[in-house]
C-alpha cells in the first residue's frame, strides 16, 4: 500500500475532455428520451449501442482487457455526468468496473477475462451480479445458495433477489456456499451463463424507482457448471464479493451525486422563472436557504466520493471510505430531491418535470448496495476501533 496516488492515467485536461464527451452525448441523445423510456421501463438498445461504440463501458478496466484504463477519479466524474440525466445508464456504465467486472479483473483466469471481461468492457455484452438474497440481504456471509461438486464441475441451487439486468445479462457473477455453517469461509464465486439450463428469471415491474433497469428474482434450479465456472479459488467468494460491492458503492455514490446535482440545477432554473407575488421565488429567503443547503450538501458528497476514488487509485481497499461515500451521497440525493419537489410545488409531482422521477429514484439509492443503516453500523464500528487504538 502506498501513501501517494498511483501515476494518474489522465491529466485534468484529459479528464475534462472525457467528461465533456459524455456530457454532450447525454444532453443530445439521452435527455430528450429519458422520460419516455423510463415510463416504458426499458433502456433503448440503440443508445447502448452508441455508448459501446464510444467506449463508455470501458471505465477503469485496463486497455489490454478491452477497457479505457481510466483512473478512479475520472471514472467517478463520468458516472456523475451521465447520472445528471439518467443514472440507470450510469449503472450499466459502471458494471464492468465494479459490481460485475472487478471480480473478473482481480480474480479471473486469463481465459475467463478473455471470454467475459473483454466483451463486457467493450459493451458487446452485459452482465449481472447475483449477491442479494431474499433472507440474507446485505449479509453476504449469510448466503444460503448452495453448491455441490459433481465430477469436475458444480451444481448450484438457490435464489437471489433484486438482481439487475435480468433481461440483458449474458452471464451472472454469483455466490454460493458449500455449507452455510461455515459463514464466509464456505463462500465461493461462480460465473453462470444466463442461458444455462435451470437459470430462471422473474422480473419485477412498476417499481418505485430505477424503472428502466430490469430487476427481480434470479433462481438456480440444479444449474450444472463446468470446472471453469468458479471465479477465484474455492473459498474466495467473500473476497470476490467485497471487491465487487466496495467498487459498486463508489459507483452508487457517483450516481447519487449526479442525481442530486440535477435536482439542484432544475431547482435553480425553476426558481428563477417562477414568479409569485410579483417576484421570482429566488428572492425568497426560504428558497435561498433550501438552495444553499442543497449546494453545500452536493459538494460535500462529491468530495467524499472523490476521496474514496483517490483511495482506490492508491490501491487501497477503501472499505470505510466507500461506505461513507455511498451512505452520505444517497442521503443527500434523497434530501435534495425532496427539497427540489418542494421548490417546484405542485409541478414537482408531474412527470413533465424531471424532479418527480429523481424523487422516486432517490429513495432507492438509500437501499441498494447495502441499506444505509448497515453502512452506519460499519462506519461506527470503524470509528470505535480507531478511538480505542
Amino acid at each position: 500500500m502506498t501513501s501517494e496516488l498511483l501515476e494518474p492515467t489522465q491529466t485534468e485536461a484529459e479528464r475534462d475532455a472525457i467528461v465533456g464527451l459524455v456530457r454532450e452525448f447525454v444532453q443530445e441523445r439521452v435527455a430528450p428520451r429519458v422520460a419516455e423510456y423510463d415510463a416504458a421501463e426499458k433502456l433503448p438498445d440503440d443508445l447502448l449501442e452508441e455508448m459501446a461504440r464510444l467506449g463508455f463501458f470501458g471505465g477503469v478496466v485496463p486497455v489490454e482487457w478491452g477497457g479505457l484504463g481510466l483512473d478512479h477519479v475520472t471514472f467517478t466524474r463520468i458516472i456523475e455526468e451521465v447520472s445528471r440525466v439518467d443514472h440507470c445508464l450510469g449503472v450499466l456504465m459502471s458494471m464492468p468496473s465494479a459490481l460485475v467486472g472487478s471480480g473478473l479483473l482481480e480474480f479471473g483466469t486469463t481465459e475467463q477475462k478473455q471470454r467475459w471481461l473483454v466483451p463486457l468492457a467493450e459493451g458487446k455484452l452485459f452482465g449481472g451480479a447475483g449477491v442479494t438474497e431474499p433472507r440474507s440481504g446485505s449479509d453476504v456471509a449469510g448466503t444460503q445458495t448452495r453448491y455441490t461438486r459433481e465430477g469436475c464441475g458444480y451444481v448450484l441451487n438457490g435464489a437471489k433477489a433484486w438482481i439487475t439486468n435480468l433481461d440483458r445479462a449474458a452471464f451472472f457473477v454469483t455466490f454460493a456456499t458449500r455449507d452455510p455453517a461455515l459463514g464466509r469461509r464456505g463462500l465461493s464465486a461462480f460465473i453462470v451463463p444466463a442461458d444455462a439450463p435451470g437459470v430462471l428469471k422473474n422480473p419485477v415491474h412498476n417499481k418505485l424507482g430505477f424503472r428502466p433497469l430490469c430487476s427481480g428474482d434470479l433462481v438456480f434450479d440444479n444449474v450444472r457448471l463446468g470446472p471453469d465456472a468458479m471465479l477465484g479459488a474455492e473459498g474466495d467468494g467473500f473476497a470476490v464479493a467485497m471487491n465487487a460491492v466496495e467498487r459498486g458503492r463508489l459507483s452508487v455514490a457517483s450516481r447519487a451525486v449526479g442525481l442530486a446535482q440535477s435536482c439542484l440545477d432544475a431547482s435553480v432554473r425553476y426558481a428563477r422563472d417562477r414568479v409569485v407575488f410579483g417576484q421570482p421565488i429566488t428572492d425568497f429567503q426560504m428558497v435561498q436557504q433550501k438552495i444553499a443547503n442543497m449546494a453545500v450538501s452536493v459538494q460535500a458528497a462529491r468530495l467524499l466520493t472523490e476521496r474514496c476514488a483517490e483511495a482506490m487509485q492508491r490501491g487501497e481497499r477503501a472499505r470505510v471510505e466507500a461506505s461513507m461515500a455511498k451512505m452520505y451521497a444517497s442521503d443527500v440525493a434523497q434530501a435534495v430531491a425532496t427539497d427540489a419537489v418542494q421548490i417546484h410545488g405542485a409541478y414537482g409531482v408531474s412527470e413533465e418535470y424531471p424532479v418527480a422521477r429523481a424523487y422516486r429514484d432517490a429513495k432507492v439509492f438509500q437501499i441498494v448496495e447495502g441499506a444505509n443503516d448497515i453502512h452506519r453500523v460499519l462506519i461506527a464500528k470503524d470509528a470505535i476501533r480507531g478511538e480505542s487504538r
